[in-house]
């Protein structure tokens, strides 16, 4: 055992692998959930509203749809604090004793990663179908259209890291499906 000493604190490296490959879900696929999602409802909600000059309320970017930004912040936002649940489960994971428990938990990542991946992709289909048909004449300064545009590109890759994450839980599901026949298999004999 390797153990790194810097100044009164020690850390010892072991533990980090041992971790890193029980939770390999979340080291892998969820930051890019958490970063994207932030990316989507940020952007939307700094630059996603306009003001109209002759008009003395505030209209979507998106063919001056509310629900399409409405959609957009929902989905982001609810991501996020789904990326932020999956992953205390992950960091909880080890500890989680019974094999049944585990594949339960592993269940609900594998649908709600999927669920996710979904809802992300009807945001992408919805957010791009208003973009396109925004009048020019409703932001004859171009304002905000950057950010508009990456909500919409982030809502695209979003589709891919859930989906990575439900295939990575389907793994994960297939792993503790094989302990578990393997423990029924060969039930682990008492040590005199």
């Amino acid at each position: 055992m390797l153990t790194l000493e810097f100044g009164i604190l020690e850390f010892d490296p072991s533990w980090v692998g041992n971790w890193t490959q029980r939770s390999w879900v979340s080291w892998r696929s969820r930051p890019g959930c958490e970063l994207f999602s932030i990316v989507v409802f940020g952007s939307i909600v700094n630059e996603g509203y306009l003001n109209s000059a002759s008009e003395g309320e505030e209209f979507c970017i998106y063919n001056r749809n509310p629900n399409a930004c409405s959609y957009g912040v929902a989905v982001g936002v609810l991501a996020f604090l789904t990326c932020l649940l999956y992953l205390a489960l992950d960091v909880y994971f080890p500890q989680i004793s019974s094999v049944k428990d585990r594949k339960k938990a592993v269940l609900s990542d594998i649908g709600v990663s999927a669920f996710w991946a979904f809802l992300w992709f009807v945001g992408f289909c919805y957010l791009a179908n208003q973009w396109q048909v925004s009048k020019p004449k409703d932001n004859p300064l171009n304002e905000g259209t950057d950010a508009a545009r990456a909500a919409i590109a982030f809502s695209f890759f979003s589709i891919f890291t859930w989906s990575l994450t439900a295939a990575l839980a389907v793994r994960r599901f297939k792993d503790l499906s094989f302990q578990e026949e393997y423990s029924t298999l060969f039930p682990a004999s008492a040590q005199p």
